[in-house]
């Protein structure tokens, strides 16, 4: 689903930690919003990375995304996941940029030459923004919720590097589906399906589909198949634990926990989805045959 682009009058700039060849840039993109009467707040770890920030706004990530139209992320995928969820979190609808410093970037597809054209889209109000779905999932431990989180990618729920495959029952509202026996399990979105769940042998699914994708890591048994099911379904997620497992749940990557016997974990489709800002030189299938040579011999 695509948006409109309100009026873009403050941008926060986001670059990926110790991305020092990001460094040039970030006063290269400050001095050309400035010139447009564009105010520009640095996240505080960024502005360490620019020695002439003086002027300019500085602020935590959290607190950027309350203070910001839009946020200009220059780094990887994970840079970028790490501002949608705390834009989520803060119950924000800014859009994201994604300008790709890393080595594939499906989420920070903007290349460094697209990078001006792209933000003179965004602030004529001519820009692609598209809405991604994203995911709520919430941790019980003994009935009581330990944590709530949202994600844009995936939630997985895998053993230890050391530790024998696991058991999870999985149920898709209140009918149980299957009892998994694998090194885990992934639960994404179908922007998350060209992340871990690509490389575990799930399905591509284009990001406009409403839909989730439960994708078993290295599974025992041959017939425990990632399934595709409506975004509208909530999924229940329990390891069957014995004394000496150990089970972890890690959130787009950028949080996580181990888990007890009893726990679960269920994940549901978020309230509002994340707006994501793409060039508008490429389509979708364009982009998985240029970062994976996808269907090519």
């Amino acid at each position: 689903m695509s948006s409109t682009l309100g009026a873009i009058s403050r941008v926060g700039i986001v670059a990926k930690s110790h991305l020092k060849p990001a460094t040039p840039h970030l006063v290269e993109i400050a001095a050309w919003l400035r010139q447009r009467h564009v105010e520009t707040i640095f996240e505080t770890a960024t502005a360490a990375l620019v020695s002439s920030s003086d002027g300019y706004r500085v602020a935590e990530k959290q607190a950027l995304v309350n203070q910001v139209d839009m946020v200009v992320v220059l780094g990887g995928d994970g840079t970028l996941l790490s501002m949608a969820d705390r834009i989520a979190a803060a119950g924000a609808s800014i859009p994201i940029l994604g300008v790709n410093f890393g080595s594939l970037g499906f989420l920070t597809e903007v290349t460094l030459p697209e990078l001006y054209s792209s933000l003179e889209s965004v602030l004529s109000g001519k820009a692609r923004v598209e809405e991604r779905m994203m995911l709520r999932s919430t941790a019980f431990r003994a009935e009581t919720s330990v944590g709530d989180y949202l994600t844009l990618n995936d939630v997985v729920i895998t053993k230890a590097a050391r530790s024998r495959m696991i058991d999870l029952s999985v149920s898709v509202g209140d009918e149980f589906v299957t009892r998994v026996k694998a090194d885990g399990l992934i639960v994404a979105t179908p922007t998350g399906s060209t992340a871990y769940n690509l490389a575990s042998g799930g399905p591509i699914v284009q990001p406009n589909v409403d839909a989730l994708i439960l994708t078993p890591i290295a599974p025992h048994t041959l017939t425990n198949r990632p399934i595709v099911i409506p975004a509208s379904s909530a999924v229940r997620v329990q390891p069957l634990m014995e004394s000496r497992d150990e089970v972890f749940v890690t959130f787009d990557g950028q949080a996580g926990f181990q888990l007890q016997a009893g726990d679960e974990i269920r994940v549901c489709r978020a309230d509002h989805p994340l707006r994501l800002t793409r060039p508008s030189t490429r389509s979708y299938f364009e982009v998985l045959r240029q970062k994976l040579k996808w269907g090519e011999r």
